[in-house]
């Protein structure tokens, strides 16, 4: 195959005498390109000058029809200039280069050609030639396969020996006998025992197998079926290993060689395709693996729990309820009782004194004074304290006068002495006013330090020159679980009574506290407060 020559030219036209630049009317500055003497602008070759006799722009050769390009070349447009570049292909067993020629393609150096492992590939030009690597010796011709086949010359010659003697044929040779019919191997006598027939080996045995076998003057020859390779060595077709041939080609996944073939394994979570070389990913979902939820993923799956549920550390697809309770937040979940169901929770209150608020977690105290589920008399006052009520009839002693609570709380009351006239007994007797008050408290069952119940309040003032405030508690719970202590909060005089001890409930106190207002070391009048603390069992 010939090379063919790629024409490629450059030609530059119009071209304008490039003359010094001196001063005049323009400089190179004012000029897209040059200036000229006589103070005009001018253009290279390849340009013209615009009408504002300042810019040049390119001349496109090819389309004026300008250029020298030969028939069977195209004409390009480049910036001053063209190019001739041809038109036609290089043709097999060339390729064009970079600069328009064509050039032979060396299949032997690149790999494209199609010569066996017992061939030898030569580069020729646009093509090449396959050689057998090892050569004959005198008495052999190579087949097909590259192998060195024994030149029976008393076939291929029509007398090579004398009248009266008969060939045998040797390797690589022959050798003339007396005419003593013997045969030679590949070969009988016929039926009358005057010549040597050739024996057609493909009819007396299974010599190669499940292939083909060819017979030969002399010999066989086996051609191997797909999948397998003649060894010229042994003789024998071999099988092919395609998967160690073609690594990474042949399966998407696994390839396993196979007598005579391979068939392609898919990893787990994946099964063959149609094709029978893809991999298609396995919807393990479709089998339902999972307790309750599943999601397919690429090769393979994962298990979700509904809400209340956790997967099981065992298989990873059984879902185990949670015990929400038993959480190390499970204190949290419910103010007073948690309750494990499958799949959820729930809570409860306390069976007397509450119902469950409208977030289900929380126990709401019920105000039975205010829904009217108690079971207080007439004449009776109920007062609310948490999980419950208290019936109790607060009347004020002889000789005081209930007052008017106003803006107080139905859980206190205030009574003011209020003596006969000429009754000096009562109008001596210090106390002036008795107040009550009705407080709920929950249970402490470790109490750190002291904690304030109530604030008792005066009109006396920290430095009052009037006298003093002594708060005093007169009676109390057998175990002394409260006491008072006087206090002085933005200039004035309060008494705290505080709790100091635990106390178990549910159980109910009385407490008598003493406000002596002291003038010149006598008490001038007095003031009781009777609290009433209820402690309940459960507060929330």
């Amino acid at each position: 195959m010939s090379r063919l020559a790629v024409v490629a030219s450059r030609v530059s036209l119009n071209a304008t005498s490039v003359l010094p630049v001196v001063s005049g009317n323009c400089t190179v500055s004012n000029c897209s390109q040059l200036c000229i003497v006589n103070g005009t602008c001018a253009c290279r070759a390849g340009y013209q000058l615009q009408f504002d006799g300042v810019t040049c722009e390119d001349i496109n050769e090819c389309l004026i029809s300008s250029h020298n390009c030969l028939f069977g070349q195209a004409c390009i447009n480049t910036e001053g200039s063209f190019r001739c570049q041809r038109e036609t292909s290089c043709g097999t067993g060339y390729e064009l280069t970079n600069s328009n020629h064509c050039q032979d393609i060396d299949e032997c150096a690149l790999g494209m050609h199609n010569c066996g492992l017992a061939f030898l590939c030569n580069n020729t030009e646009g093509s090449f030639r396959c050689h057998p690597k090892e050569k004959c010796a005198v008495g052999f011709i190579q087949d097909a396969v590259g192998s060195c086949i024994d030149i029976n010359e008393c076939v291929i010659h029509s007398s090579p020996c004398q009248p009266g003697h008969t060939c045998i044929n040797t390797p690589g040779s022959y050798t003339c006998r007396k005419n003593t019919v013997t045969c030679g191997r590949g070969y009988h006598l016929n039926a009358d025992g005057t010549r040597c027939e050739d024996v057609d080996e493909c009819q007396t045995g299974n010599v190669c197998g499940h292939h083909v076998c060819v017979n030969m003057m002399g010999t066989y020859r086996c051609e191997c079926t797909n999948g397998f390779v003649f060894n010229s060595v042994n003789k024998q077709c071999e099988d092919i290993d395609e998967c160690r041939h073609y690594p990474g080609r042949l399966c998407a996944h696994k390839c396993v060689n196979t007598e005579g073939s391979y068939q392609c394994e898919c990893s787990k979570g994946f099964q063959l395709s149609q094709d029978g070389r893809s991999c298609d990913d396995v919807n393990e979902c479709e089998a339902n693996p999972c307790g309750q939820e599943c999601a397919n993923t690429y090769g393979s799956y994962q298990c979700y729990c509904r809400r209340g549920y956790q997967l099981s550390d065992t298989d990873g697809n059984t879902c185990e309820d949670i015990d929400e309770c038993a959480l190390p937040t499970g204190g949290h979940v419910c103010s007073y009782r948690c309750s494990n169901a499958p799949g959820s929770f729930y809570c409860t209150c306390p069976p007397m004194g509450y119902t469950l608020a409208p977030n289900g977690h929380t126990c709401q105290d019920i105000d039975e004074c205010e829904t009217g589920s108690h079971t207080c008399s007439a004449s009776q006052s109920c007062f609310n304290i948490h999980g419950g009520y208290r019936c109790l009839t607060l009347e004020c002693p002889s000789y005081y006068q209930k007052v008017a609570n106003g803006a107080r709380k139905a859980s206190s009351m205030r009574c003011v002495k209020s003596c006969p006239l000429n009754d000096y007994v009562c109008m001596q007797d210090p106390v002036h006013l008795i107040s009550y008050t009705i407080l709920s408290l929950p249970t402490y069952k470790h109490l750190n330090q002291p904690e304030d119940v109530v604030f008792l309040r005066t009109a006396s003032s920290a430095d009052s020159a009037d006298g003093d405030v002594v708060f005093e508690i007169l009676t109390t719970d057998d175990r002394a679980s409260f006491d008072v202590v006087k206090r002085s909060q933005q200039g004035i005089v309060m008494g705290v009574v505080r709790q100091v001890k635990p106390v178990n409930g549910p159980i109910d106190i009385e407490l008598h506290v003493a406000l002596s207002y002291v003038r010149s070391g006598l008490v001038s009048h007095r003031n009781i407060v009777v609290i009433y603390i209820c402690f309940t069992e459960f507060w929330f």
